[in-house]
């Protein structure tokens, strides 16, 4: 889910070995039900053929300026119009050259000057051609008129060199220009930490305690923070879920580790997201050596961890805070009690019984209660989606 739900993506291909990878950018960004149109340069033609990216994208590839118009209209201006986000990918230090300096020679030049939608730069060339003085003072220049870059990663280059220019992840760059497509930005200027995942408590070098919780509700609801704006940072146990671009990715392991970096930031927080899903106990005694096993029954004593929002709730000032409760029975009551008792302002509560819902699942179905008991129900969505709900909901109250 984006802030704006239809989306026009122009998408400028430059000339490069990693034109290639555009095309994965164009399926990703059609997988999220995006429009794409996609101006390739000439010399972007001779690594990646039009018809490709006309195949995924559904729509005519430009590349000719004057070349006869499929419909009548101007199109550097009509594709210029339409974008609700700009991304060049890859982007030679040719085009962030033109950009930089207002030349417009050709199709993919001309149409970035006039556009006034937001403009994400994804570099990729020779690590030498990047570290250039001339190529760094371009992009210093493109940022400080509010251009947005994302940093090529580093790696073996196809001329072989190794180092600093090879595109940025597809996934990566997807995700970002996401966050360029939401226009609502009300949460600018506040600061949102999360906590996402399980926690494992080790029984003994190979074993542990957890649970079901994949992070993915967490991850959700630090994307959608970052994408209305706000400096987030997420607290995360062990998941297999790559962390939103641009947000502060603490990684943590066990429940103690979660407690302590929670503390580390509340103070200076203004809306607290608790969706991780923490061990409650731990063994009392944990094993420096693999346990072998027996012909007899092994007995492990679990002790009390503490509990993260019971001391959050003793605390907190200005900060609202925001509880998650996965239940399987007893949904309504067992929330309330969790909302009275560690001083909440909402919870999030949701049955993990129901199919296409809870751990693992895209999907939620949840109902938010507040500190007054005043229950807001929502029908089985994505976790994006409820997300966003969720911060609609803080964000109204807060009026």
């Amino acid at each position: 889910m984006r802030c704006l739900k239809l989306s026009t993506v122009v998408l400028g291909v430059t000339g490069g070995i990693a034109a290639y990878k555009a095309l994965d950018i164009v399926s990703k960004l059609k997988k999220k039900n995006i429009d794409v149109h996609v101006i390739m340069t000439k010399a972007a033609s001779k690594f990646v053929t039009p018809l490709s990216f006309q195949a995924l994208s559904q729509n005519y590839v430009t590349i000719d300026m004057f070349a006869e118009p499929k419909r009548f209209e101007i199109r550097h201006i009509s594709l210029a119009e339409r974008a609700d986000a700009f991304l060049i990918a890859p982007a030679s230090a040719n085009i962030i050259g033109k950009i930089a300096n207002g030349i417009a020679d050709d199709m993919l030049s001309t149409t970035v000057m006039a556009t006034k939608s937001p403009v994400l730069i994804a570099p990729a060339m020779n690590t030498n051609m990047y570290e250039n003085p001339i190529v760094q003072k371009n992009i210093a220049f493109l940022k400080s008129l509010g251009y947005y870059f994302i940093e090529p990663e580093s790696g073996r280059l196809a001329c072989g060199a190794i180092g600093k220019g090879k595109l940025a992840d597809t996934e990566s760059i997807v995700d970002l220009t996401d966050m360029l497509l939401c226009k609502k930005k009300d949460l600018k200027g506040k600061k949102v930490l999360i906590t996402a995942g399980p926690t494992r408590e080790d029984i003994d070098p190979v074993r542990y305690i957890t649970n079901r919780s994949t992070g993915k509700m967490g991850y959700a609801i630090a994307k959608a923070a970052r994408d209305r704006g706000a400096d987030v940072i997420l607290i995360s146990g062990p998941v297999n879920i790559k962390a939103p671009y641009g947000v502060k990715h603490v990684n943590v392991y066990s429940a103690e580790e979660m407690y302590n970096a929670v503390l580390e930031y509340f103070d200076s927080t203004d809306i607290l997201i608790k969706s991780a899903a923490v061990a409650d106990y731990k063994p009392l005694n944990k094993s420096n050596i693999k346990i072998k096993k027996s012909d007899a029954d092994l007995y492990i004593e679990l002790t009390r961890n503490k509990d993260i929002l019971y001391e959050i709730g003793k605390i907190k000032k200005h900060q609202i805070v925001v509880g998650f409760a996965a239940e399987t029975n007893d949904l309504i009551e067992n929330a309330k009690a969790k909302i009275m008792k560690k001083n909440l302002d909402y919870i999030v509560a949701n049955d993990v019984t129901l199919k296409q819902s809870g751990f693992g699942s895209d999907n939620n179905t949840v109902k938010i209660i507040d500190k007054h008991g005043n229950i807001t129900e929502y029908p089985n969505m994505p976790k994006e989606e409820v997300a966003h709900e969720i911060f609609n909901l803080i964000l109204k109250n807060e009026r």
